[in-house]
């Protein structure tokens, strides 16, 4: 027997089983159905052309001009390197000939001068004579040998493979929530410095008593003793290709190959407190209340560019914690000494210009450092050592997620994009994030 059309008040005979509403319709209801939906299609055509229109209208080259700058500087990196490596070379060919050179002159010089002394005593004998003239054949004999030097060059092609540049999008916004359990652990004795960070391929950290390289899985993969005055901070120089380290007093290279110890003798009695890098420019904080920002040019000979006093970075009666740098911004954790608070600023890089500023819910009752890095999207995470928490700020300065960390988190990394790096007391934590 036929049932009725579900609709309310229709005495119609249903027709169908309607796909949307999973009820039985009549004839003149179905197709009511199916002329809303019908309808429906009408508003998702115009925003399919209007997402068409934009996708016309998309510049391509802005979108990717900052990353074709970056290439475009390694590019440039490698040619000097290139070019002072051939300089180099051609200083050691023309040392291995001033050297024969040399050699010949003196023994010249000698020759000549025995002769002026016999000449002036009168009295050269036949043996005298015959030495000096086997001298003088000798001497020739060596004069011919440099004109006809020949030198072997042995060269080896330059080898260069995918591994050298890492091009991965990174429009992906990561969520503090999503932060995994402990998954790699590195222990980290009460003796080694807290701070952090990481390049391409390392994590760089102070295992007292040595500076360590760790790969991504956390394996060893070199170390040296570090024997200098204690790490306030740490970042890497992709210009100069090599990790920064920010003592107390002093500024040191480190050589990610040979593991060396460079000390850029920058300025005396400067008292560090934290350092960052962009594509250009060193940034250092100094520590002390009313910091200053100083900036050194990365490019040939490392020297001052200028220095940021107060009141622009910060008042009389504040520290700024750390720096921060990331696509053409700063990020300044600021405490306040009067207030005991403590604050996220976000300046221009270039000018200092104060972008936003956000006030943290954090009450700085302990003289202890607070940490910031940058994660993708230009997003900032700020390490809460007193309350032992991670807090998540977006690109426009806005509190996105906080979570509560155990053991008490020091300072953090983002390492490979999608890994967390963090310190605590006595570990290195690596977390993988979302």
């Amino acid at each position: 027997m036929s049932s009725l059309c579900s609709i309310e008040r229709c005495t119609r005979t249903s027709r169908g089983l309607c796909d949307c509403c999973q009820q039985n319709l009549c004839l003149q209801h179905l197709n009511e159905h199916n002329a809303l939906l019908t309808v429906q299609l009408n508003p998702l055509t115009d925003e399919i052309n209007t997402l068409r229109d934009r996708l016309k209208t998309l510049n391509i080259q802005k979108t990717i001009a900052d990353s074709r700058q970056k290439l475009e500087q390694w590019r440039q990196n490698c040619y000097k390197k290139i070019d002072c490596f051939f300089e180099q070379k051609c200083q050691e060919l023309d040392q291995l000939i001033n050297e024969k050179v040399s050699q010949q002159r003196e023994e010249l010089n000698q020759i000549y001068l025995k002769i002026i002394e016999l000449i002036n005593a009168q009295e050269a004998t036949r043996q005298d004579i015959d030495l000096l003239t086997s001298t003088i054949r000798q001497l020739e004999r060596n004069m011919n040998n440099i004109e006809q030097t020949c030198f072997t060059i042995d060269t080896r092609p330059l080898l260069i493979d995918d591994t050298l540049i890492f091009i991965k999008t990174t429009e992906h916004e990561l969520d503090l929530s999503t932060l995994s359990p402990i998954y790699k652990t590195v222990h980290h004795s009460e003796e080694s410095f807290r701070s952090l960070t990481s390049n391409n391929r390392y994590l760089l950290i102070h295992q007292y008593p040595n500076l360590c390289l760790f790969d991504r899985e956390m394996n060893i993969v070199k170390q040296m003793l570090w024997s200098y005055d204690a790490i306030q901070d740490m970042c890497w120089s992709s210009t100069l290709d090599r990790f920064i380290v920010l003592g107390e007093n002093n500024i040191f290279l480190i050589n990610e190959n040979t593991m060396s110890i460079d000390n850029m003798n920058t300025i005396e009695e400067r008292n560090w407190k934290s350092c960052t890098c962009s594509d250009t420019v060193l940034f250092a904080s100094t520590n002390g209340w009313a910091s200053s920002i100083i900036e050194f040019n990365l490019y040939s000979a490392i020297e001052l560019i200028r220095e940021w006093e107060y009141p622009i970075t910060c008042s009389k009666d504040e520290i700024i914690h750390d720096i921060a740098y990331n696509n053409e911004n700063l990020a300044l954790i600021v405490k306040n000494k009067s207030e005991m608070s403590l604050r996220i600023e976000l300046r221009c890089a270039k000018t200092l210009d104060c972008i936003w500023l956000l006030q943290l819910d954090i009450e700085c009752l302990y003289n202890t450092a607070f940490c910031c890095c940058s994660l993708t999207c230009n997003e900032w995470l700020i390490i809460d050592y007193e309350t032992q928490r991670l807090v998540q700020i977006t690109k426009d300065g806005k509190l996105k997620k906080t979570i509560k960390y155990h053991p008490i988190p020091y300072c953090a990394t983002l390492f490979n994009l999608n890994k967390l790096a963090i310190s605590t007391v006595n570990n290195i934590n690596l977390h993988t994030i979302q």
